[in-house]
């Protein structure tokens, strides 16, 4: 107990009792799961995706060994569906016209995904309203969008049909070669506006201080988009490369506007192949076994893509790092 000099009361050497914090510790609980959601929150997720993906795809990989016209009971067969789809030409040949589909599309779509996300990023003048527009073609579906460039390219009414000096007969669904790169543009010209504004995104969140001293340094704008905004976004382009891969040996609607396979067979892919087995051919069993072998190549060549990218490493928050 001390005195007071100024007005000799005395005080106690103990402080004052002041309000009480709560404990945060304890108002919440502790443990290492404060703030996490509880397993409840992902029941429906997984009910939906096990009712619609995995319950679906059981059924086609045992419908794969046996064979069922859609009318009779399903029969036991064994290997014999894989015996006869890899027997046939013509699968052989839509699975490498599906690798040719899919390697042109990556290889168009990327870099222009790439350039158009980064300049989309930046603060151009009217940016906001060219990628507004630019971004139409994402709005539409698949099928609107092949029945929109089927007109556009018919062969006796559209462009084509009025610029023969350019595009010759005019008729470009006619020859394999022509028939793939329109299927190529038609692809490139729906599906690049969606990894645009993925990378769009993450163009934005490279820290700005990464250029700043790039600047300091004297690195020109190639050299900041090669040194920078590249490494940065490695993790985008990984993403955006298995999108590719997977929607490239799944492609099956604009094949069947555009050129139902032809001229011939030139055109016909994989999936389109499984449609004409299962719909035209009733031959249900071969369908499904050429259906489970597009799951699992898409599965394994995207596990490689992340593999061999190092992707399944990166822990940290910050893209490229």
């Amino acid at each position: 107990m001390t005195g007071d000099l100024m007005t000799g009361r005395r005080t106690t050497g103990r402080r004052p009792r002041t309000s009480a914090v709560p404990d945060p510790g304890r108002v919440r609980g502790s443990g290492a799961g404060v703030g996490r959601p509880g397993v409840g929150w992902a029941v429906p997720a997984a009910l939906f995706f096990a009712l619609f993906a995995l319950v679906p795809l059981i059924l086609v990989a045992v419908l794969s060994f046996a064979s069922w016209n859609g009318l009779t009971d399903p029969e036991f067969v064994g290997l014999d569906n894989w015996r006869r789809i890899f027997a046939d030409p013509v699968m052989v040949q839509s699975l490498w016209l599906s690798v040719l589909l899919t390697v042109l599309g990556v290889a168009v779509q990327t870099p222009l995904s790439l350039l158009l996300g980064v300049w989309a990023a930046g603060h151009q003048r009217n940016r906001a309203v060219l990628s507004a527009i630019y971004f139409v073609p994402l709005l539409l579906s698949a099928a609107a969008v092949s029945v929109l460039w089927r007109a556009v390219l018919d062969p006796n009414f559209g462009v084509p049909a009025q610029a023969t000096w350019l595009f010759g007969d005019g008729n470009l669904f006619g020859h394999q070669a022509t028939a793939i790169g329109v299927l190529v543009f038609v692809s490139t010209w729906q599906f690049t506006p969606l990894h645009t504004l993925i990378y769009q995104g993450a163009a934005r969140a490279v820290p700005p201080v990464l250029y700043q001293a790039a600047q300091i340094d004297g690195a020109g704008t190639v050299r900041q988009f090669f040194h920078i905004t590249l490494p940065q976004l490695r993790n985008s382009i990984i993403t955006s490369g298995i999108l590719m891969v997977v929607g490239g040996l799944t492609t099956f609607d604009t094949v069947l506007i555009l050129t139902q396979g032809g001229p011939g067979t030139d055109t016909t892919i994989s999936a389109y192949y499984m449609y004409q087995k299962a719909f035209k051919s009733f031959d249900y069993g071969s369908a499904s076994a050429v259906g489970l072998l597009l799951v699992l190549v898409a599965t394994i060549v995207s596990l490689v893509m992340v593999r061999l990218s190092g992707y399944g490493k990166m822990n940290s928050q910050m893209e490229g790092l």
